[in-house]
């Protein structure tokens, strides 16, 4: 089975190579600092741990959502008009245009992979927040990588639902490696609820989908988050799973 590599940019961000191909999610490269979101702002307290240079040329985005400026910045907005493919959600279609294909829930696209054969990306619901909230946060998507002699990865975006997770996993699973989105993030627009996955959660994910391997995306470097890496791995640890959890460092990758 072809590798995998996974490199930690910070915050949702990394750069996933498989296949031949390099793939990136939801681009945030902008510094520290307050980002305006309506009448609030979401506070970005660590930057990236490189530059939009020393990780292209990219072949495809894989973006969650486009309308938070944590999943996709300032910087993001400006790489995304560039690459030759971004896939994301109907919704981002329509405001972003760009190089920008709407992936709708278990449609997938081929990518053609260089030393022949193809990646197959799959899109696949997300839920960012509890039920009903869609309509306050907006549409939000996750995805499948799979192809022949590859692992099957899953990337989650911003999903709070573990509905949603055994839907994917029982189209999909079991998993190779799952990219999960953590850090119950809370805010003031949906007050009573993580907007994303509690650490117990991404633990409980991670045996729903059988996933040999995790790494967590999008639980640190904002304000927004109220549980953090340190309660990922006493999470999983708790639930009989810590080996399985590959905490990156900004900056760090890993084969897999």
């Amino acid at each position: 089975m072809a590798g995998l590599d996974i490199r930690y940019v910070g915050g949702p961000t990394a750069v996933i190579t498989l296949g031949g191909l390099r793939l990136l999610t939801d681009p945030t490269f902008d510094q520290p600092g307050d980002y305006p979101i309506g009448a609030r702002a979401l506070t970005k307290t660590v930057g990236p741990a490189t530059t939009v240079d020393a990780i292209s040329p990219v072949d495809a985005v894989l973006l969650s959502h486009d309308q938070h400026p944590d999943n996709l910045d300032r910087s993001g907005r400006e790489l995304v008009a560039e690459v030759p493919l971004v896939l994301s959600t109907r919704a981002a279609r329509e405001r972003l245009h760009a190089t920008v294909r709407a992936l709708p829930n278990w449609e997938s696209v081929e990518l053609p992979r260089p030393h022949g054969g193809a990646l197959r990306i799959t899109g696949v619901p997300a839920q960012h927040g509890p039920d009903g909230s869609e309509k306050v946060v907006g549409e939000v998507t996750g995805f499948v990588l799979s192809g022949d002699g590859l692992p099957t990865v899953y990337v989650s975006g911003d999903n709070a639902s573990l509905d949603v997770v055994r839907a994917v996993a029982e189209r999909f699973g079991p998993f190779d490696v799952a990219l999960l989105f953590a850090g119950a993030a809370r805010t003031a627009l949906v007050p009573d609820a993580p907007l994303t996955l509690t650490s117990e959660q991404a633990a409980q994910a991670a045996a729903i989908l059988g996933a040999r391997d995790v790494v967590p995306l999008h639980f640190e470097h904002w304000a927004h988050f109220s549980e953090d890496g340190d309660s990922l791995e006493a999470a999983f640890t708790a639930a009989g799973l810590g080996e399985r959890l590959h905490r990156l460092r900004p900056g760090g990758s890993i084969a897999l």
